[in-house]
């Protein structure tokens, strides 16, 4: 075998189920080498959505996700998405296909320096050589799936992946842990746990990364913890649990903090400051920090104590701790959910966002998964979605890109075939990555597309609003009267301009046998009084 088929045999053996990219000529042996080794090649619209797609794949198997390119144009390309997973924290692999290693470093057609373009936003860059195959995608893979997790780059020149083979295939690398935090460090933590008389905790993104997903829960039902999530963290305990405060810093905000400024105590479990930083709602409460990294805060931040380590040993020995003494109402959390869960849906004419993402609620079923995009959107489904289950709620937070819902709800659908999947994008995201629909429809994918058309880039406009300035540089120019085209790349269609028509619209989608695009008209205004209150 050549050095393109030892790595295909490499990564499907580390459970690499796809491949996103674009291809060139110097990709061409590896495209090949998936060909014959039945590593399955998803052809994308743009590079960028490729990554994307390869970081969603990482997130919901647990294998990297894969995403290759082509050199110079094809790579910084791949670089949005690929930055998505570095800050996101997903495993992925990408690989670029460069020149013959003889003219590597010469001034030729769209070459440049690979190593530089991904060194910042990769925990590392790594060079594929004859003879240097196996060893150094076997520790790419351990790399990527070490906590922290991450991507890895590897740049692949076209003769060395042509030339003859000189290594086997390796063992498939598991990644390695985080130490264990001393006992030391845990006893101090259950000391001041213990103390507390309102402790409130806030579920993070690195609690989705943990081995058992249910230790959470158990901490939260041991001491009665009231808790509340970042965005990305939705669905690790399913939001309709009694201690359930919902979504922190995104629509509604004011109404969150001022409950979490009440407690004595917060807990963060599993917070990765890259979501949110904690001096934009934790006031003067003091911090139990228990998560795999050190708290990266402003000096106004009270940190009473940090645990560091191994996050499923640290959430384990709190479960078995004797529960905290917690003086909190016992109906706090309910009360607190209805007050807020009220403020997100004020009592407006028409159609309007809230309408529009509750439809979506209530029709995908409990253990469907929703991929969403980035914008004003992004705010009021992040506050106002129930979440059920874990790698249910697909968004990005630390890189908060514009253009990830679709290639999301795609990888999504690919991972998990048996589940409805439905992507929910505003409508410039929807302009920047419409390509994407063509993939899903040659894949054959039954996959719902509901775009909020409200004719604006919304947040930039609310940002706008807030500072005084003029409404410029937002508007999609789109009319309040123009119908929807009746296809997309071949994909149909539908308007709505009701909940009633998106319900039914929706409905038949997630029952057809192929994707449908939704153009859900919405009014915008109430963004002005949700986002960021």
């Amino acid at each position: 075998m050549n050095n393109a088929e030892l790595i295909v045999k490499t990564l499907r053996a580390a459970g690499v189920s796809h491949g996103f990219g674009i291809p060139s000529g110097n990709v061409l042996p590896l495209l090949e080498a998936m060909r014959v080794g039945r590593l399955p090649y998803v052809l994308t619209a743009h590079e960028g959505s490729a990554a994307f797609a390869a970081d969603v794949m990482g997130r919901v198997t647990g294998a990297p996700g894969l995403c290759i390119a082509t050199l110079g144009p094809g790579a910084t390309n791949l670089t949005t998405g690929v930055g998505n997973a570095y800050l996101d924290r997903s495993p992925l692999l990408a690989i670029t296909g460069n020149l013959p290693t003889s003219q590597l470093g010469r001034r030729i057609q769209m070459a440049i320096d690979h190593h530089t373009l991904f060194r910042p936003i990769t925990k590392a860059t790594l060079a594929l050589r004859e003879g240097e195959v196996a060893s150094v995608l076997a520790e790419a893979l351990e790399i990527a799936l070490s906590e922290p997790l991450g991507p890895v780059h590897l740049d692949l020149p076209e003769d060395v992946a042509l030339a003859s083979a000189t290594e086997d295939v390796p063992p498939s690398p598991t990644g390695r842990r985080l130490r264990t935090a001393s006992e030391a460090s845990m006893r101090r933590a259950a000391e001041i746990l213990g103390a507390a008389r309102r402790p409130v905790a806030v579920l993070g993104s690195s609690a989705m990364r943990l081995r058992n997903p249910h230790l959470l829960q158990s901490v939260i039902d041991r001491h009665r913890l009231p808790f509340a999530s970042t965005t990305m963290a939705k669905g690790m305990i399913s939001e309709d649990h009694p201690l359930s405060l919902g979504c922190i810093e995104r629509a509604r905000r004011q109404v969150q903090r001022q409950l979490l400024r009440s407690a004595d105590l917060v807990v963060g479990l599993g917070y990765d400051v890259v979501e949110v930083e904690y001096e934009a709602w934790i006031g003067k409460v003091p911090l139990l920090s228990i998560d795999v990294d050190p708290v990266d805060a402003d000096p106004s931040v009270t940190i009473a104590h940090e645990v560091i380590g191994d996050l499923d040993a640290s959430l384990e020995w709190l479960a078995e701790l004797p529960p905290a003494r917690s003086e909190w109402p016992a109906d706090l959390a309910a009360q607190h959910r209805d007050r807020f869960h009220l403020s997100l849906r004020p009592r407006l004419p028409g159609f309007v966002p809230h309408h529009a993402i509750d439809v979506v609620r209530e029709v995908l079923p409990r253990d469907g998964i929703l991929a969403f995009d980035v914008g004003a959107h992004t705010h009021q489904i992040a506050s106002q979605w129930t979440a059920h289950a874990p790698r249910t709620f697909l968004i990005t937070n630390g890189w908060s890109s514009m253009g990830f819902g679709l290639p999301a709800a795609i990888a999504a659908k690919l991972a998990r075939p048996e589940r409805p999947v439905v992507a929910l994008v505003g409508d410039g995201c929807f302009q920047m990555t419409c390509g994407e629909v063509a993939v899903a429809r040659r894949l054959g994918l039954s996959l719902p597309i509901v775009v909020l058309d409200d004719g604006w880039l919304s947040l930039i406009q609310v940002k706008q609003v807030r500072r005084h300035f003029g409404l410029y540089g937002t508007d999609l120019g789109e009319q309040e009267h123009v119908a929807p085209p009746a296809h997309y790349f071949g994909v149909p269609v539908v308007g709505a301009r009701s909940a009633a028509e998106l319900t039914r619209a929706l409905k038949d989608a997630l029952a057809a046998d192929h994707s449908t695009i939704i153009e859900a008209k919405v009014d915008p205004s109430h963004y002005l009084d949700t986002v960021y209150d």
